[in-house]
């Protein structure tokens, strides 16, 4: 390649074409920026927080924003795809192009796992509900020792069991203790009777089953018939025993059903 033609010049002259050379192109370049990344154009942030974001994309876009969407919570008191959290925050003022980034809430609620409310204090148990998103349903007071303790959490009016699926914002129905009743009443005779029978004999009293055994001949609480109670109907003199409406009876299941000792209420024999 031939240079004569910068050799041949005064070297006073290259060095101002040279310079005159490197102006243009930082001058170019600076122009060039500017038309990039739109210097001097500025946009005010609207407010969006509570607004769909199908009805605001569109006017977003038009002003010149980006739009993208960063997350997406539950929250049961709104309705889906409400937008929850915007930045820059409303006011702000912005370049041309920036970027909004929402929140929005969920369309779907998320399932998360059933919690264990059963020990739980009635307080505490709302409290846990509250912390994952649950609501609170019905409570159901019933005789029980365990005073404003959680018996028993259903969903849909079935027990649901800790862990199992359920819908974050779904409504749980409680079955608190109401501590034992003030009035002594007769203790059921449960002799004779099947387990479901015994059970809602005693549901029926507001007494609860305690524990309950089994003999080794078989595993299915409903096929067996009831032996042996405790406490028992009956005092060594014949005397009805007493017992307070929430405490608890202690029973024993035969697979075959039992026949009672005719001189003796208190020592059946199967």
């Amino acid at each position: 390649m031939n240079f004569s033609f910068i050799t041949k010049k005064p070297l006073w002259q290259n060095i101002l074409a040279g310079f005159m050379l490197s102006v243009f192109i930082v001058g170019a370049f600076l122009l060039l920026l500017n038309f990039i990344t739109n210097h001097g154009e500025y946009l005010t942030v609207p407010e969006v927080k509570g607004k769909v974001y199908s009805a605001v994309v569109a006017d977003l876009e038009s002003k010149g924003f980006e739009v993208v969407v960063q997350d997406s919570i539950y929250v049961d008191s709104l309705a889906p795809n409400i937008i929850i959290k915007q930045f820059p925050d409303p006011e702000a003022t912005v370049k041309v192009n920036r970027i909004i980034y929402l929140t929005l809430n969920c369309t779907v609620p998320p399932t998360i796992a059933m919690p264990n409310l059963i020990g739980m204090s009635f307080r505490n148990a709302i409290l846990e509900l509250k912390s994952l998103g649950l609501k609170m349903g019905d409570t159901t007071y019933i005789p029980d020792m365990a005073k404003n303790a959680v018996k028993d959490q259903l969903s849909g009016g079935n027990s649901i069991k800790p862990g199992s699926p359920i819908r974050m914002g779904s409504a749980i129905d409680l079955l608190i203790g109401a501590g034992l009743g003030g009035e002594e009443i007769p203790v059921p005779d449960l002799f004779g009777l099947t387990y479901p029978e015994a059970k809602l004999v005693m549901e029926v009293n507001g007494l609860n089953a305690g524990v309950v055994l089994m003999d080794d001949n078989f595993t299915d609480t409903t096929l067996g018939f009831v032996y042996w109670q405790n406490p028992m109907p009956y005092d060594a003199l014949q005397n009805a025993n007493k017992i307070r409406s929430g405490q608890l009876m202690d029973i024993k299941l035969s697979l075959v059903k039992p026949e009672r000792r005719p001189d003796s209420v208190l020592a059946p024999i199967k």
